[in-house]
């Protein structure tokens, strides 16, 4: 099959660093000259089949991984943020998008940004009053700053990863019975004492800094406790290093700092309990059932499914997949796609998308075989989870976990074993955002997409009252 020209330089950069190579390394290992890895990994010119067969063989890449990840990242939030209105008489092709992604990706992001300074600003500034200070308005919210950070990192965080792996090994951790080396390691190495209690204001953790004592809600489940733990060593083991990534994140606003220290600190509990050699090989085994992978390794479904989305590690990756964590309101909380699927930026979530339809049938994992616009189908999982640690009285948070992956990476999925998965007309259409979707005929739609032009036959109604021409 003949391949198209690939400008991958900075995929080929992260898998020489991950084998902690110089250029010069590298290139004698591939074959070619330093100058040919210096102008491929500066996008000045792109691998050659040799090149990737190379990077297959020697250093187990496929080429699957180098062709998707942050591209289809970085071209999905630049394709939605083109139609625009504001960009009312450009249309973009493919290609171009392209180009712009491959060889310019600090301009598409410059880009990205602006659009979204431009939309907070119109947003707001139609519904606050004049006399408020403009020049706040245009900038991230903080939280923004943090998830887009994550989000172009391809939620992988190697540093932190491959330590909290080593220490894992050294607690032998990954076995499902975790508490009591956890308890023993903060109290041997940093004298904290752990304790359950009932914590007030539904707290699920509080820790006394001068008494060094960790306080844990006794109404949590195993689980959560756990990863409470495992975060409190992240506060203490993994300080400097998260510090380090945050500082060199280079955030705006110093609130973001802190949100995002709160993200690695979460990143380094997770990479602990479920480490990444161990639990790659075990959702592989077991084909990512998901109960399974909970019941073996003590964690929670939330726990399983959002590990399962940073198995990104270069030359050892897991099955590209997508994850969201979605409230009542549709709103997504969490999000992450190593799929060519890319979650809307702005606007809710497709209500043809099954992730809505957990609410109605807690308690399952209920499956969707499903097709984008563009014509990739998906396995689609998604299960209604209960949070919250109290009694009759207690706030009970739920939300709607969604998961999933190209139909190509089905067979990896013990829920796909009894689909039809040749049959197109099994695969239901769903889109991105009613904003940016390009279907002209969905009963579902909540409003017209961008940069459309709408026709009004009062003579003759369908459910939706216009038609999209």
């Amino acid at each position: 099959m003949a391949i198209g020209k690939l400008y991958i330089g900075r995929k080929v950069r992260e898998v020489r660093e991950g084998a902690r190579a110089t250029q010069s390394q590298f290139a004698e290992r591939l074959g070619i000259s330093t100058s040919y890895l210096n102008q491929i990994e500066n996008n000045q010119r792109p691998v050659s089949a040799s090149v990737l067969l190379a990077l297959a063989e020697k250093f187990g890449v496929g080429i699957t991984e180098l062709s998707s990840g942050e591209g289809d990242r970085l071209l999905s939030a630049l394709s939605e943020a083109l139609s625009d209105p504001l960009f009312d008489g450009y249309t973009a092709n493919l290609q171009e998008l392209k180009l712009v992604t491959q060889n310019a990706p600090a301009l598409a992001h410059a880009l990205i940004a602006a659009h979204q300074a431009y939309r907070r600003s119109s947003e707001q500034l139609a519904s606050m009053d004049d006399r408020l200070d403009r020049a706040a308005l245009t900038e991230a919210t903080p939280y923004d700053e943090v998830r887009d950070y994550f989000h172009f990192v391809d939620n992988y965080i190697h540093d932190l990863d491959v330590m909290a792996e080593k220490l894992a090994a050294e607690l032998s951790l990954g076995r499902g019975d975790n508490s009591s080396a956890l308890q023993h390691f903060l109290l041997e190495h940093y004298g904290v004492r752990v304790e359950r209690t009932a914590l007030q204001d539904e707290l699920i953790r509080s820790f006394d800094p001068a008494g060094r004592r960790l306080s844990l809600n006794a109404y949590a489940t195993p689980a959560t406790r756990d990863f409470q733990m495992a975060l409190q060593i992240a506060q203490l083991h993994a300080a400097d290093t998260i510090d380090r990534i945050a500082r060199e994140a280079g955030f705006r606003a110093p609130e973001a700092a802190e949100i995002c220290r709160i993200g690695l600190q979460n990143y380094f509990a997770g990479a602990l309990l479920l480490p990444y050699d161990t639990f790659l090989k075990r959702a592989r085994d077991l084909r990512h059932d998901l109960d399974l992978l909970a019941a073996h390794f003590g964690a929670s479904l939330e726990q399983i499914c959002h590990r399962l989305s940073t198995l990104q590690r270069p030359g050892q990756k897991g099955v590209p997949i997508f994850f969201a964590r979605v409230d009542r309101a549709g709103n997504i909380t969490k999000r992450h796609s190593a799929a060519k699927l890319q979650f809307a930026r702005f606007g809710a979530a497709c209500p043809l998308w099954n992730v809505h339809q957990a609410f109605e049938m807690p308690g399952r994992i209920i499956r969707q075989l499903s097709e984008t616009p563009d014509g990739v189908r998906y396995l689609c999982l998604a299960t209604q989870i209960t949070k919250g640690s109290g009694g009759f009285r207690a706030v009970q948070p739920r939300y709607a976990l969604a998961l999933g992956c190209e139909i190509s990476y089905a067979d990896s999925f013990v829920y796909a074993d009894d689909l039809d998965l040749a049959n197109r007309a099994a695969f239901e259409p769903i889109g991105i955002s009613c904003r940016i979707c390009e279907r002209h005929t969905c009963p579902q739609r909540a409003m017209p997409p961008l940069k459309s032009r709408l026709a009004v036959d009062h003579d003759n109604r369908s459910i939706v009252p216009y038609r999209i021409v």
